[in-house]
């Protein structure tokens, strides 16, 4: 009954797409890091490779900011529809927190939308437990801006994760078929047991949907975040409107001027010029925590403001731990290798996107790749 208009949607997608809006890189192979930029327990690597050229898209912050993108609401906690009204591409990465709607959620899919995409489904996580209605002065059925990306490594590695398929009929307890005495009362029993398996199918997907596969996990996760950050600034980052928001947590004043002092001394280590930038590593505590690249140096300095704050975040909630020395660049290009060998696993979004995720011991490595060919991101996360 959904197929239409979504399939619709991802033919719009393509068709802008396929008129050269925005090219996207092929793959570039290995990537090289550079010396850190380090600042108490933090350390940012600048990673180097092949920079496609081109237009660059708007990023998502951009583009809700300036009313060219819309999120909307489903009632799925899982599932968002995003549209693209203007006349430019539109970058979304999974990590990308969005504010509003019933609940703040956190996307888990990185993809262009082309130019007037139409209604395009979106996964997603809720990283707010217990709100299902409109914040005072906010929209509950859309997002209004999305100024974050997720702010830790565990978090990340929970929402990157491949799901096992959902097997509806099975875990609706469908009974197989007992032996048919005639063919009429074969006839028959079949019927029934069609009639008796959709019945119940249906309210198995209905309790898998109200049922996110990882969203304890997240929810556990976020909970924990937000007690370490309130640890680590000695008051409370939890808001009076919600004390549960991730996102409103980000917003606390205390927190932003801790975070200040990480990306003042660390944002010039990114170079004003250059075109061979297209990705950084993160390192918290001596210890390797994610990594991110991008099509084009452009696209990766448009990023760069908003992964900075989000590694400062994590290394703030981490300020008590021991630390150690940062890792060496040849130690963070052994890492994005051993990630490239885990156990593949690979989905289709709605011919939109094509996403491998490979699972090591050293962590994951997520690669999304257009369509029509060619990278979008790839994320890795620590173990």
């Amino acid at each position: 009954m959904r197929r239409k208009p979504i399939a619709g949607a991802v033919a719009a997608v393509l068709g802008a797409l396929g008129a050269g809006s925005f090219t996207v890189a092929a793959e570039a192979g290995t990537r090289t890091a550079g010396p850190p930029g380090v600042h108490a327990n933090l350390a940012i690597y600048l990673l180097k490779g092949r920079s496609a050229p081109g237009p660059v898209p708007l990023t998502l912050d951009e583009a809700l900011a300036g009313g060219r993108v819309e999120v909307h609401e489903t009632g799925n906690v899982r599932e968002l529809k995003i549209e693209n009204k203007g006349a430019e591409p539109v970058f979304v990465q999974w990590g990308e927190i969005v504010k509003g709607g019933r609940q703040d959620r956190v996307l888990t899919v990185s993809l262009v939308l082309g130019p007037h995409s139409g209604m395009v489904p979106i996964g997603a996580y809720c990283v707010e437990q217990g709100r299902w209605s409109a914040r005072s002065g906010e929209d509950v059925a859309r997002f209004a801006s999305s100024d974050a990306i997720l702010p830790s490594r565990e978090t990340r590695f929970a929402i990157a994760r491949p799901v096992a398929p959902f097997d509806a009929a099975a875990a609706a307890g469908v009974p197989e078929a007992p032996p048919a005495r005639s063919p009429i009362e074969a006839e028959l029993g079949a019927a029934a047991r069609r009639d008796a398996g959709a019945a119940l199918a249906r309210e198995a997907v209905d309790r898998m949907r109200s049922r996110p596969d990882h969203q304890a996990e997240v929810w556990s996760n976020v909970a924990e975040l937000q007690d370490k950050l309130s640890m680590r600034l000695a008051a409370s980052v939890a808001s009076e409107r919600s004390k549960t928001s991730l996102q409103l947590s980000l917003e606390n004043k205390r927190l932003q001027e801790a975070i200040a002092t990480y990306t003042t001394a660390l944002q010039g280590h990114l170079p004003p010029e250059g075109d061979d930038v297209v990705g950084i590593a993160v390192a918290i505590g001596g210890r390797i925590a994610t990594a991110d690249v991008y099509p084009s140096a452009a696209l990766l300095r448009k990023m760069w403001p908003r992964l900075l704050r989000a590694a400062a975040t994590e290394a703030v909630s981490r300020a008590d731990e021991p630390s150690a020395e940062p890792p060496s660049p040849a130690a963070v290009e052994a890492f994005l290798a051993a990630t490239a060998e885990g156990k593949a696993s690979e989905r289709v979004l709605g011919g939109l996107v094509r996403i491998e995720t490979r699972e090591s011991e050293r962590g994951l490595r997520v690669v999304s790749t257009a369509a029509r060919g060619g990278e979008v991101h790839i994320g890795y996360v620590a173990r």
